[in-house]
C-alpha cells in the first residue's frame, strides 16, 4: 500500500544521512542509480526527497549506502514535494535556473500553447537528462533536456 507524508522533515533529514553516505562512499548518482535500477534523474530525485522508490530500489539504495529498514520504508513513502523554499534562490546553481525561467518562461509558455494548446507539460509524466557537452568555441555545455507529456486542459 502506498503511504504518503504529512511533513517532509523525516525525508529531508533522509536526505542528509543518504548524501552523507554517499560522499563517505565516494559514490556517484550514477552508481547509486544503478543499484535502483532507475534513471540518474529519477533516482537522485527521489534519494534527494522528491519522489517514491519502489520498495526493490528503496532496499537496493538502502543497502548501497548503509541505511537502515527505516530508510527503506521512508524512501518508499509518497513525499511533500518541493525543493526549494519560498523566495528567490540563493545557491548560484539554482538561481541560473530561475533565471532562465524568469528570462525565457514566458517565451516557453507562448510557444508550448502555440504548438499544443491550452494546457501544461507533466512534471510527473517526465523525464530529465543532463548531459556535459563539447562547446565548438571551447569549454564545455550544459545540455539539459526535459521532455514532459503534454496534458491539454479539459473543460468541464
Amino acid at each position: 500500500m502506498a503511504h504518503a507524508q504529512l511533513d517532509p522533515a523525516a525525508r529531508q533529514a533522509l536526505a542528509v544521512k543518504a548524501v552523507e553516505a554517499k560522499t563517505r562512499k565516494n559514490l556517484t548518482w550514477e552508481q547509486i542509480a544503478g543499484a535502483s535500477g532507475l534513471s540518474v534523474a529519477f533516482t537522485t530525485a527521489a534519494v534527494l526527497g522528491q519522489h517514491a522508490l519502489p520498495a526493490d530500489s528503496a532496499e537496493a539504495v538502502a543497502q548501497l549506502l548503509d541505511l537502515d529498514e527505516e530508510a527503506v520504508m521512508l524512501l518508499q513513502t509518497i513525499p511533500t514535494r518541493g525543493s526549494i523554499p519560498g523566495g528567490i534562490p540563493t545557491d548560484p546553481t539554482i538561481y541560473r535556473f530561475y533565471e532562465m525561467l524568469q528570462v525565457y518562461g514566458t517565451t516557453l509558455k507562448a510557444l508550448v500553447h502555440e504548438q499544443f494548446g491550452d494546457g501544461i507539460i507533466s512534471a510527473i509524466n517526465f523525464k530529465l537528462d543532463v548531459k556535459k557537452v563539447a562547446d565548438p568555441e571551447g569549454g564545455e555545455r550544459a545540455v539539459i533536456t526535459l521532455d514532459g507529456k503534454y496534458l491539454p486542459t479539459k473543460p468541464f
